[in-house]
């Protein structure tokens, strides 16, 4: 297995940076806020081809999805106030479903846990979304978003219960719930990927400060209490980051191995995004924790993101009942 990057997919990850780098910049994520979304930002993402690129060649993609992760890492280090990641896994759910796929420019969500009742709770994305897609015992629907916004929480993020009198069912069945299942499973690694791009900029964020703050007449980086802690967290992003690829790449190359690498990347890219981003807060002493420092912003993020699926503590459960074969307490 070789997961070094080819020369095209290195294009797309560098075309990317850039775009994200002056597109999402601190500033732009700052007046996004509270509701979490720029809808300058997703037109132009999608006028890139962004948005579509993970659909089949007939509708415009032909991605991979260790393609899309490129683009969906770069999002996430530069915490672009758009919900891609739950467009472009609602887009394939409904191409695998051979369901019409919305291509009016509106946002598309995508509801990871399914609904118990009527109405799906807390969907990332819906607040902004034209169309939510849920899936509702062994029924997938189509939503017009009618989701009534959540109280603030802690990501900003445009979360929203979505009410489902309305919705269309496009899919019922054992097929219908192994789609979303798999669905599911893209939602986990995009995540991850997106979490390992916060996670980078988040310990870069802390690096720089260490080097510029001064304590007892030296940058606080030679202290080894703030050099091995912030090298702690860039050994646990590191791994996080081959982990998130590795899935991306077993989900079009070994779906067999999907599911399992899914979860693992989603609970550890979890875990290794909280500990940069607290890592590079914790460097900044009190002033990490002021609006005016941009360390904040990936710190509550890093908590937030994965709380769309639940606790994601849980995956550690997940991966163990796949593994051994059993309900593991």
């Amino acid at each position: 297995m070789d997961l070094s990057l080819s020369d095209d997919q290195e294009q797309i990850r560098s075309t990317f940076a850039a775009f994200f780098a002056k597109e999402s910049s601190v500033e732009v994520v700052r007046a996004a806020e509270p509701l979490g979304f720029s809808a300058d930002l997703w037109r132009k993402l999608g006028d890139l081809g962004a948005t579509s690129m993970a659909l089949p060649e007939e509708l415009g993609g032909g991605a991979s999805l260790l393609e899309v992760g490129l683009v969906v890492t770069e999002a996430g280090r530069h915490l672009a106030p758009v919900p891609l990641v739950e467009a472009v896994v609602a887009g394939r759910l409904l191409a695998a479903l051979g369901a019409e796929v919305p291509d009016d420019g509106s946002v598309l969500a995508f509801a990871p846990r399914p609904a118990g009742g009527d109405v799906a709770t807390l969907v990332p994305g819906a607040a902004v979304a034209g169309h939510v897609v849920v899936r509702r015992g062994d029924d997938v629907l189509v939503v017009p978003s009618s989701g009534r916004r959540a109280p603030a929480n802690l990501g900003l993020a445009p979360l929203a219960d979505v009410p489902l009198a309305e919705g269309r069912v496009v899919a019922s069945g054992p097929e219908a719930v192994a789609a979303h299942e798999r669905a599911v499973d893209e939602w986990r690694a995009l995540t991850a990927a997106a979490l390992t791009g916060l996670g980078e900029r988040a310990l870069e964020i802390g690096v720089d400060y260490s080097k510029d703050r001064i304590a007892f007449g030296v940058p606080i980086a030679t202290f080894q209490a703030v050099a091995h802690a912030l090298a702690d967290a860039g050994t646990a992003v590191r791994g996080a980051g081959v982990l998130a690829t590795e899935a991306l790449w077993a989900g079009d190359d070994e779906p067999g191995r999907f599911p399992l690498l899914a979860a693992m990347a989603f609970a550890f890219g979890a875990r290794a995004a909280r500990q940069a981003s607290l890592t590079g807060l914790h460097v900044h002493g009190g002033y990490g924790f002021m609006l005016e420092y941009d360390i904040q912003l990936y710190f509550r993020r890093a908590k937030a993101w994965p709380l769309a699926l639940g606790d994601p503590r849980r995956e550690l459960r997940r991966v163990g009942k796949m593994v051994l074969g059993r309900e593991v307490a």
